[in-house]
């Protein structure tokens, strides 16, 4: 089976009141853990790539990774450049095979964003692939993305059709209380996402797919483990997993996983390491690793996104 886009996917998952999962990719632990869970609960999936994943691994060696995967698995899979701030990027992801990018304007005026955004929707749908826009500024630090609170700001729904009827996006990134990294938000508070501005949207926007960056839930299991192998995450706050899951039953059709990818990753590392400090064999602790990914993404799909059995 070929990569797909995200369009037939988004259209089942809006029609039936679900999410697709968008997990961020960066080496093949990560990628089988994903998959491997996805397969055992029949569900479609989003691999996406950063910049900052494309700098690490190359962009050959991470494609190769998902066509394996597809391979193994035979899932439909959709191959997505998470944040691309520039044409060249995009272009460059399009070119070597993506079926779907992000071009992030949002650090742009109004107008400017709307520019750039159609300048890479054009290029795309000429070659087939599948654009999603971003309106709003997530606060947060992930990659080369870093938003202080002071520069983040709610997506207006005033925006809304305009924006997309201008840049003609298939998909759009909206700002309603998410929050990019493990520590989203202050000691003490309890996050609440902005389901107002949700509402409005998918009233302004009828049958159109929304998205959700900085989705991660910083799952305590994986926090735990953490802290008590020699780390020090004492304060990490994520989004709270059943306001994700009304999301999905709203207009949210892909929801963003990175940092509790991380975490679940590092979590199966550091407990390997404290309980065995002789292990020296990257078989042995990234194996672990990769499990504590894989029943993440299972629990994830099956509870939170409601995307399992939807192949």
């Amino acid at each position: 089976m070929p990569l797909v886009t995200t369009t037939e996917m988004f259209k089942k998952a809006y029609e039936g009141g679900y999410a697709i999962g968008a997990f961020n990719v960066n080496n093949m632990e990560i990628v089988q853990g994903i998959t491997e869970a996805a397969k055992e609960v029949n569900s479609p999936l989003i691999l996406q790539v950063s910049a900052g994943a494309r700098k690490y691994a190359k962009h050959v060696y991470l494609t190769k990774l998902v066509e394996a995967a597809l391979e193994d698995t035979g899932l439909p899979i959709a191959l997505h450049l998470d944040h691309g701030d520039s044409f060249e990027i995009c272009k460059s992801c399009i070119d070597g095979g993506f079926t779907s990018v992000m071009i992030d304007g949002s650090h742009l005026s109004f107008e400017d964003n709307i520019a750039l955004t159609r300048q890479v929707v054009q290029y795309a749908h000429d070659h087939g692939v599948v654009v999603e826009g971003e309106l709003g500024r997530l606060a947060g630090i992930e990659d080369d993305v870093k938003v202080s609170a002071e520069d983040s700001s709610y997506t207006n729904p005033d925006q809304v059709e305009e924006f997309v009827k201008a840049t003609g996006v298939d998909s759009l990134a909206i700002a309603i209380g998410t929050s990019h990294g493990a520590y989203k938000f202050k000691p003490g508070t309890k996050p609440q996402l902005r389901f107002d501005i949700l509402e409005e949207v998918s009233r302004r926007l009828p049958g159109f797919p929304i998205v959700l960056h900085g989705a991660s839930s910083v799952i305590p299991k994986y926090v735990d483990i953490i802290n008590a192998n020699g780390g020090k995450l004492k304060d990490a706050i994520g989004v709270p997993e059943d306001q994700l899951r009304q999301a999905a039953r709203m207009a949210v059709c892909k929801i963003n996983i990175d940092s509790d990818l991380r975490l679940a990753m590092t979590a199966g590392i550091r407990q390997t390491f404290n309980e065995d400090p002789a292990l020296f064999d990257p078989r042995g602790y990234l194996k672990v690793g990769r499990q504590y990914i894989k029943d993440l993404v299972k629990d994830k799909i099956v509870n939170v996104l409601g995307s399992d059995n939807k192949v």
